[in-house]
């Protein structure tokens, strides 16, 4: 067994930093699909995560890591650099330059759609297809936006008509400026005669061998059946909404927005978007909804939840007020 070391990316997130070891020794756990062992070791006044391999080639799934910064092996006192094939389709800034109040930190949603991703039993082939990704919360587009970086199709869905904009400008200037081909268009929906919302459609080529498709919505999350039609996608993974849901003003259910009232009502329509096999990957505040109840929700909607080994160790304090975990359910085939 020969000991490698990992340095980790630095985080804008202090609190984040501080577990971002542990969160990192899950991450690896569930995309090497072994139990990882990371030791935290100094070397010259730098802190690095120390882990043995019988080959580098097993530890290819790091470049794909929301935290891995550089890998080297251990020779003593020296470090060899050892290259990790990174799979990003685009320059980090595209996840990076959006500044706003209430963004997820870069890194955790990273983690987020390795670990959802790698839970389907298709990641386990040795092609499997590209899969795609559907945010039916998706904000400002941290999480369609990290989904493109790593190479996926992705899609979203979102009822904050500034935020689905303000997600719309930011991507149509970020692929001008950076000359990348694409075609990128907001047209209004319309059924029966109704005006629903906008939709954006995006091809996007940063290569020419490399082409990406991106699908939002405008609307209530609970009609993202309805917008989607008949797609279906691999994998559903959101960040849900810490205090006050995406819910609809109006209806008779409009009184209570509370997120786990949002979820137990959402979770359903979302796994019927899901392909036999699909992965569902929430992020939410435990202080509003416990993991059981959580667990049960998706049971309950016809999923398997991974309630197991690294699966349960990626829950960490954002602030006093907020306890994030991550619940990853399966789709039977």
């Amino acid at each position: 067994m020969t000991e490698y070391v990992i340095l980790l990316a630095p985080s804008a997130n202090r609190v984040y930093t501080d577990q971002a070891a542990r969160l990192t020794g899950a991450e690896l756990a569930i995309l090497l699909r072994r139990d990882v062992s990371l030791d935290p070791v100094t070397l010259a006044g730098v802190d690095y995560l120390a882990l043995t391999a019988d080959d580098p080639a097993d530890l290819a799934p790091l470049g794909f890591g929301s935290a891995a910064l550089a890998l080297y092996r251990r020779d003593g006192d020296h470090l060899l650099p050892v290259p990790l094939e990174r799979p990003d389709a685009f320059d980090d800034d595209l996840v990076t330059i959006p500044k706003y109040a209430g963004k997820t930190n870069e890194q955790f949603t990273r983690l987020l759609i390795n670990v959802t991703l790698a839970a389907r039993p298709a990641a386990q082939t040795e092609r499997p297809r590209r899969p795609s990704i559907l945010d039916p919360l998706c904000g400002r587009g941290t999480t369609l936006s990290t989904g493109l970086t790593l190479g996926y199709d992705v899609n979203g869905v979102e009822l904050d008509a500034a935020a689905f904009e303000a997600y719309a400008a930011f991507l149509r200037t970020y692929l001008r400026r950076k000359r990348i081909k694409h075609s990128l268009e907001v047209n209004p929906v319309r059924r029966d005669g109704r005006h629903l919302g906008s939709r954006l459609e995006a091809t996007v080529a940063p290569r020419p061998d490399r082409q990406f498709k991106i699908t939002v919505f405008s609307g209530d999350t609970r009609q993202s059946a309805f917008l989607y039609g008949k797609r279906r996608f691999d994998a559903v993974i959101t960040d849900a909404p810490y205090g006050i849901a995406h819910g609809s003003h109006s209806g008779p259910r409009s009184r209570d927005r509370s997120a786990a009232a949002l979820l137990a009502e959402a979770i359903p329509v979302w796994v019927e978007q899901l392909r036999p096999g699909g992965a569902l990957g929430l992020a939410w505040n435990t202080h509003g909804l416990s993991r059981p109840d959580l667990a049960e929700i998706t049971i309950k909607a016809g999923l398997t939840p991974l309630d197991h080994g690294p699966y349960t160790d990626l829950g960490h304090r954002v602030d006093s007020s907020i306890h994030r975990d991550i619940l990853v359910a399966v789709k039977p085939d």
